[in-house]
């Protein structure tokens, strides 16, 4: 019988942070909740302004002291705002315990460098929380680009348009100098930079979209240029009417793929469109196919984490090694996301 891993999570304050302790509770067989370390009385922005009492409902609140304290502790959820993620991982990292620690890296290079560099070096898991990683459709894109199915990139384009928050979420976008495309497009960046690497240049636009309070930048879109001459423009809108439409497009010499939407949740099967000049991968040329990845489930937090916690499950273990080009790409991307952002 496998063992559970005792998990701790720092914080309910990160957007993530629901749902992580929901696929927590539902992976039962892979993970037992130690406590809850509880942020909400923090001064630092966050969205929404204050979590609901029942997300912790029938949990322990516990002090950070306590977690150092208890031995039995396997692992930890660093989960508290954004601007909180790094110090707090650091903390952990201090301590000697693997973490998942969700996104992104802060809006500085060197404090995240040392963190990640450090947790290689001792062997202690740390997985990111991007939350395309165990996508089927997107791996099987990265693994297509690698495998030169393409051709030659010369452009990819996706976006992170959402319709969700009020205008005090506006406002904690506007807490950073880059704003969405900041807080939501490194999940893009995560997946770019597995099919190409680091841009030699990015140029970006830092909007705020109408109708929204000043200094949101909800409204943003940003550039990457490669060496080859491949271009990537991403962009995010807070203000998508409807259905979310995250929409994916990968352009190269010998063919193209668009998915839309990026993922669903909605127990319909998740269809990616390719075409190819040649026929490769037993996918034949000329005509527009369609390639269905199954459903990925229908209940939204719980089936976007569950393959990605499950695996941080098995490292915790010791039962499957974290990858080896997994730090340096971590690095990779947080570089890639602060060019990005204007920040680097």
């Amino acid at each position: 019988m496998k063992k559970k891993i005792r998990v701790v999570q720092f914080g309910v304050s990160h957007e993530h942070a629901n749902g992580k302790l929901e696929t927590l509770r539902f992976l039962s067989d892979d993970f037992e909740i130690a406590g809850v370390v509880d942020d909400r009385g923090h001064a630092t922005p966050r969205w929404p302004l204050r979590r609901p009492d029942s997300l912790v409902e029938g949990l322990p609140l516990l002090t950070e002291e306590q977690v150092w304290a208890d031995k039995t502790i396997d692992a930890a959820f660093v989960e508290v705002t954004n601007c909180e993620l790094v110090e707090t991982a650091r903390r952990v990292l201090d301590h000697g315990l693997p973490m998942h620690l969700d996104k992104p890296g802060g809006e500085s290079y060197e404090p995240f460098a040392s963190l990640r560099k450090e947790a290689k070096a001792r062997g202690l898991p740390l997985q990111m929380g991007y939350m395309f990683r165990a996508n089927p459709a997107i791996r099987w894109l990265i693994d297509a680009v690698r495998k030169g199915w393409f051709g030659d990139i010369f452009e990819i384009e996706a976006n992170m348009d959402h319709g969700y928050g009020d205008d005090d979420y506006r406002r904690y976008l506007g807490s950073f100098r880059a704003g969405i495309l900041y807080n939501l497009c490194c999940h893009l960046v995560d997946f770019v930079v597995s099919m190409l690497g680091e841009p030699v240049s990015a140029s970006q636009a830092i909007c705020t979209a109408p109708d929204s309070p000043a200094d949101s930048r909800d409204n943003c879109a940003a550039t990457l240029q490669y060496a080859s001459g491949a271009l990537v423009h991403l962009r995010s809108c807070g203000r998508m009417v409807g259905q979310i439409r995250r929409r994916l497009r990968v352009c190269g010499t010998l063919g193209w793929a668009e998915l839309c939407p990026i993922e669903r949740f909605d127990g319909q099967p998740l269809l990616l469109e390719v075409q190819f000049r040649e026929s490769v991968g037993g996918i034949p040329a000329g005509a527009v196919q369609t390639i269905d990845f199954g459903s990925q489930g229908r209940v939204s937090n719980v089936d976007r984490y569950a393959a990605q916690l499950r695996e941080f499950a098995r490292q915790v273990r010791g039962e499957e090694k974290e990858p080896d080009d997994l730090c340096e790409h971590d690095l990779a991307v947080q570089r890639t996301l602060l060019k990005m952002c204007g920040l680097s």
